[in-house]
């Protein structure tokens, strides 16, 4: 009889199969707290979780990450100090930041003052000294407190009350940089390629200045494609946005129109993915005619290397080949996948119609990973707005910088009783200067441990966030399966019952699961960490174990991922604790192997190229808008400095909505189906007692199933 049904011989390995239970009726109700130590440890590490962020708020100033520093440590431009007039942060000598001291401690050795605004032409101090003219324009760029010239010229550039020249600059980044362009290959600032020092050298190059601007910010054209990046999201945002509500309602328009004509929707679908990869492949192979001939065009992606601007990606062919071949190595999967699965098409597309009817009575599911969304949303906030504070609650250091060999360079001091010690007798061009944001106090040596405990509970509640919609979604619709009456039988509302049930019963469980799944991802993200930090290594052996590792762990993850889900499942029926859900869980698939490897697996697959409808047909809609291809719309498109910013906003944001929606349709599948194996286990495999689900798509699975068991047996 077990043959027959499709089942696998028993095997006691995988442990024993239900009894028929006439009394049985669903999930169960009168039910106790699973796993209560971790539901304490989850509550006590909210609790430290909380306390973190409460330290973090108090000694963190996101204004070090705004606002620039100058070398007394005050904040340029910010509201309600000293420089609140004062936005741009001014180098005296910008030559002195191409040392590699820089690179090491991310600060220039030079003085750096907050100013109204940079300077907009050459002069020198003893050209101002000489000739007592430009006086009021020239002290802006000076200390704070030097009002006239008492003191020498030598005196004042012993002392560093004044910058020894000033040079025409543009603000970038709140910070002074030489006006610096390039006319007809010759480096210039201003209308000169040369420019007095004011020390009275002699003329040097305007490279110099060059070289001292590039180091001056080492991640300064990261910052300038940040800046862009950022102005395209102000002025698209609202073009994002609607983008993102035509795919919700293109996802809710499918997910409904499932509910009604699941067979011919899920045809539909299928045909559509087809059409919308060969439309791409077609629009790729026009797109690389349409090139052949012009200049640049037949350039390799090799010769040009990484380019910030995809534009220029573009205007290759060989981009549009490459583009072209990929599309069609996925043309051809998914149609040789199809034809293979083109029996147990039939087969998924029965459990999704009967998805769809249990949607159709428990429709606050399909709301209801909005609640699942806001929560991740929440734990995503909390954690950035921790990790900001964290980072930024260090105190000013101060060391000591000089331009001569001095014993105390890079020493920490005291701005404020510098002038007394004895480092000025002994390095008398040695100043005492901010450096960077740290400490010495026990809370500043351990901030790496609060911040990667930031890290551990935002993943640790994220999955369990997660984990609650998955447990919730398996009650309500468990309670559907087991319904013999529906909805007679069905609780008034099943999303609000079973959430009910997993908070009060169950969080400790939860709490588990997601723990074990958070740990794995952690050492996951440690492992990545290694892995970059190896990347210069030449250990290849080292580098060989680290990839094993990250390999195994990623199988490890997927694995914990599906066992816990399935779990969840059984939690939300049995109500027993995680360990032992996830053991009948697990046994329960391997007693019917079979259908897990040939049916479930293709549900998935329909409802991802379901996600992939969604997402091409949204993300066309996008390229052709941000393109300016669309003639009716063309006047309204924003001017973007990389059209691609907002196309893949809208890419990955439709994918993520799809995902919400389908998602539903997903746990759906999962829990009818493993409801259903363990229908047919408590019914003996046979049809001499009523079965919970459809006699129409029990029949198909029981005949479908003993087909392919049998087939598998005459092939062996």
């Amino acid at each position: 009889m077990e043959e027959e049904d499709g089942k696998s011989p028993p095997d006691s390995a995988y442990g024993e199969p239900k009894k028929y239970d006439p009394n049985f009726k669903g999930p169960i109700q009168n039910r106790g707290c699973t796993d209560i130590l971790c539901c304490i440890l989850i509550v006590l590490g909210i609790i430290a979780y909380v306390a973190v962020g409460i330290v973090a708020w108090t000694y963190g100033d996101p204004r070090k990450v705004i606002y620039p520093t100058d070398s007394k440590g005050q904040f340029c431009g910010q509201v309600g100090t000293p420089n609140e007039k004062k936005p741009f942060l001014f180098y005296f000598n910008i030559m002195k930041c191409a040392s590699p001291l820089v690179l090491l401690q991310f600060q220039c050795p030079t003085t750096q003052i907050c100013v109204e605004k940079c300077p907009d032409r050459f002069l020198t101090y003893l050209s101002v000294a000489a000739t007592q003219q430009n006086f009021d324009y020239y002290k802006q760029f000076c200390r704070d407190g030097f009002h006239n010239f008492t003191k020498s010229p030598v005196e004042v550039l012993r002392d560093r009350d004044c910058p020894a020249m000033i040079t025409p600059s543009k603000p970038f980044t709140r910070r002074c940089f030489p006006a610096i362009k390039t006319q007809k290959g010759v480096v210039m600032v201003g209308n000169s390629t040369t420019f007095d020092d004011g020390r009275g050298d002699k003329q040097r190059n305007v490279t110099d200045l060059v070289e001292g601007a590039k180091k001056a910010n080492v991640v300064l054209e990261a910052r300038q494609v940040a800046m862009k990046i950022f102005e395209d999201y102000t002025v698209s945002w609202y073009w994002i946005i609607i983008g993102l509500i035509i795919a919700m309602v293109v996802s809710l328009i499918f997910v409904v129109l499932l509910r009604f004509l699941a067979g011919i929707m899920v045809w539909v679908m299928i045909v559509l993915v087809i059409a919308v990869m060969g439309y791409g492949i077609f629009h790729c192979y026009m797109e690389y005619a349409r090139l052949k001939g012009e200049a640049g065009s037949d350039v390799t992606l090799k010769d040009i290397g990484f380019q910030t601007d995809i534009r220029v990606y573009l205007h290759l062919r060989q981009t549009w080949l490459a583009f072209m071949i990929i599309l069609c190595i996925l043309e051809v999967i998914v149609i040789l996948l199809l034809i293979f699965l083109r029996k147990r098409i039939m087969i998924a597309i029965a459990l999704i119609r009967e998805a769809s009817r249990a949607v159709g009575y428990v429709m606050s599911s399909l709301v209801f990973p909005l609640f699942t969304f806001l929560l991740v949303c929440l734990c995503i906030a909390y954690w950035a707005i921790t990790a900001v504070f964290l980072s930024t609650s260090n105190e000013a250091v101060y060391k000591v910088f000089n331009e001569t060999q001095c014993d105390f360079s890079g020493n920490t001091c005291n701005p404020e009783t510098f002038n007394t010690t004895n480092v000025t007798r002994l390095c008398p061009d040695a100043t005492c200067q901010f450096a960077f944001y740290g400490g010495e106090t026990y809370y500043h040596k351990y901030l790496i441990i609060f911040q990667i405990y930031n890290a551990f509970m935002f993943l640790w509640l994220a999955n369990f966030v997660i984990a609650l919609g998955q447990v919730t979604l398996a009650g309500a619709f468990a309670s559907y399966y087991w319904a013999f009456k529906k909805p007679d039988d069905m609780p008034a509302f099943p999303i609000f019952s079973s959430l009910g049930r997993a908070l009060r019963y169950h969080t400790g469980s939860l709490a588990f699961g997601s723990l074990i799944l958070a740990i794995v991802q952690m050492i996951r993200i440690l492992l990545e960490y290694l892995d970059h930090k190896l990347k210069g290594a030449d250990n290849k052996c080292a580098r060989f174990l680290l990839c094993c590792l990250k390999c195994c762990f990623w199988c490890l993850e997927k694995f914990i991922k599906f066992l816990n889900r399935n779990a969840y499942i059984m939690i939300a029926i049995y109500g027993t604790n995680f360990c032992t859900s996830a053991r009948n869980a697990f046994f329960l698939l391997m007693r019917n192997i079979v259908r897990v490897a040939v049916l479930d697996k293709v549900t998935d697959f329909l409802l991802f190229l379901g996600k992939l409808l969604v997402v091409g047909c949204v993300g066309i809609l996008a390229f052709f808008f941000f393109t300016r291809r669309i003639q009716i719309v063309q006047d309204t498109t924003p001017t973007l400095n990389y059209y691609w910013v907002p196309i893949l906003t809208v890419i990955l944001g439709s994918y993520l909505i799809a995902h919400g929606f389908f998602s539903v349709y997903g746990m759906c599948v999962d829990t009818l189906f493993l409801c259903f194996c363990e229908d047919l286990e408590r019914n003996d495999g046979s049809l001499e007692r009523p079965y919970y689900m459809s006699a129409e798509l029990s029949q198909i699975l029981l005949k479908k199933d003993a087909d392919a068991l049998k087939s598998s047996e005459s092939q062996s």
